[in-house]
């Protein structure tokens, strides 16, 4: 899969044009409705839209720091480097300006209309093989889904489209919809996508059927539906596709990438393309001064090294110390041919995940013993005792601890608290032991829509404190 990525990452089509300059939507238009007419065309708009979350807006470089870095596992070195626009969200500063917001919102619906443009016309396309069209479609509703999903925990009320924008002016003028709308969408995407995916694929990279499984389990279980998400994540480890590696040391090795532990990762490679295939997110996640140009985002706390026990092998593998005693995320390998040309994949969902997420069903389902079975597989793989959490309440203060040292860096932490609703309390709390003058308030659960969507059309109202 990676080879189809680097082939075409570069396919521009009417969204980037639309989207710079709105007098060229005719010439576009009239361009892509000669494309997409056969089955190679269809391939290949169908690896643009994988390619689209290479970008640095979404999974190449500032989507794992949203998920991150307003929570107590990460924070900003250096608050005012590159604008702040990190420092905002470690500081909960954020402002509508901010840079940041603005890529992952464009590069999100810019993701969304390739999806819509597939899922538009694949229908009309013949292909060879059936169950390849098929594929092709669940991988499409799997995306859009998962942008979906990002963006309806970040923002709350979103622009929900599910056609082929061939004119921008027909969607100004109807503002965000309801979470609840936008959440049915993404489930109703996900259970068709279950259901024409194949179990598994030959190309690495792929979106296959445990993929929307997980990804449905973790719709439900924010949305507390927990016997529905219980469903989907028993369904994924019945499955026996995936498990967990035996040693955490080769998770995220780039000699072991793709492994049966990972259900699904943006695909990245250094040394392809003149260097253009990798990732810049060491060199910005890295402590200043272990790498030439880092810039210190997103790096983990001193206070999230310290809750690994000396025995636990995650201590060293997952966060590691450089000479100065600073914690960076080893999960990130150092690149070897250009700073900004990282090799690292970047995990979307893995098994370990899905196991912590099947505890903490179980426990909210009142099966303890369950939720102790499940988390004790990824205790015992790091080398740890089985829990001594028995009671409802403690057990799932050792998942919510579990989450935070198993998936630290792969953007999880703050949408776990938004989830569990505990990011207020938590934050707050964080703050005051760090010596830190930071009160965290309701405004600052749901990030600001970007000022440039709502200059383009006021329709598109702005979260509430943001004024």
């Amino acid at each position: 899969m990676k080879k189809i990525f680097y082939a075409v990452t570069t396919l521009t089509f009417f969204v980037t044009a639309c989207t710079k300059d709105l007098e060229q939507l005719p010439v576009t238009d009239k361009e892509l409705s000669k494309f997409l007419t056969s089955e190679i065309e269809v391939e290949e708009y169908v690896v643009s839209t994988y390619a689209s979350l290479q970008v640095n807006g979404l999974y190449g470089l500032y989507l794992p720091a949203m998920g991150e870095i307003p929570s107590d596992n990460t924070f900003d070195e250096v608050p005012a480097n590159d604008g702040a626009i990190y420092g905002d969200l470690d500081e909960f500063k954020t402002i509508a300006q901010n840079g940041m917001i603005a890529d992952n919102w464009r590069a999100s619906y810019v993701t969304i209309q390739r999806s819509n443009v597939v899922l538009s016309r694949i229908e009309n396309v013949p292909f060879r093989v059936a169950a390849t069209k098929n594929a092709r479609i669940g991988e499409m509703k799997f995306i859009r889904a998962l942008i979906y999903f990002n963006l309806v925990q970040l923002y709350g009320d979103v622009p929900l489209t599910i056609n082929e924008t061939k004119d921008p002016n027909f969607y100004f003028g109807k503002g965000r919809q309801p979470v609840a709308e936008v959440y049915n969408q993404i489930i109703k995407d996900l259970t068709e996508a279950i259901q024409v995916l194949p179990a598994t694929t030959t190309q690495v990279g792929r979106v296959v059927k445990t993929a929307a499984q997980s990804l449905l389990g973790k719709v439900y279980l924010t949305q507390k539906k927990y016997a529905d998400a219980k469903i989907q994540l028993d369904a994924v480890v019945a499955s026996n596709t995936h498990i967990l590696l035996p040693s955490v040391a080769d998770i995220f090795s780039l000699t072991n990438e793709n492994n049966r532990e990972i259900i699904f990762a943006v695909q990245f490679a250094s040394g392809v393309n003149s260097n253009t295939e990798g990732s810049i997110m060491y060199q910005q996640f890295a402590p200043t001064g272990l790498i030439s140009g880092a810039k210190g985002h997103n790096l983990p706390t001193r206070e999230l090294y310290n809750k690994y026990m000396l025995t636990d092998t995650r201590r060293g593998n997952y966060v590691a110390l450089t000479s100065g005693n600073v914690p960076f995320n080893n999960k990130l390998k150092r690149p070897t041919i250009a700073p900004t040309d990282g090799g690292s994949d970047v995990v979307v969902l893995r098994f370990a995940d899905v196991l912590l997420m099947q505890a903490e069903v179980e426990n909210e389902l009142g099966n303890t013993i369950a939720a102790q079975a499940a988390i004790n597989k990824v205790r015992n793989r790091a080398g740890l005792a089985n829990t001594g959490a028995t009671l409802q309440p403690d057990l799932a203060t050792a998942i919510e601890l579990e989450r935070r040292l198993e998936l630290v860096g792969e953007g999880y932490r703050w949408l776990d608290l938004l989830r569990t609703g505990k990011a207020i309390a938590t934050m707050n709390a964080w703050f005051i032991s760090q010596g830190r003058p930071i009160t965290v308030t309701p405004k600052f659960l749901l990030l600001p829509i970007p000022q440039n969507q709502i200059d383009t059309d006021p329709t598109i109202k702005q979260n509430a404190g943001y004024n």
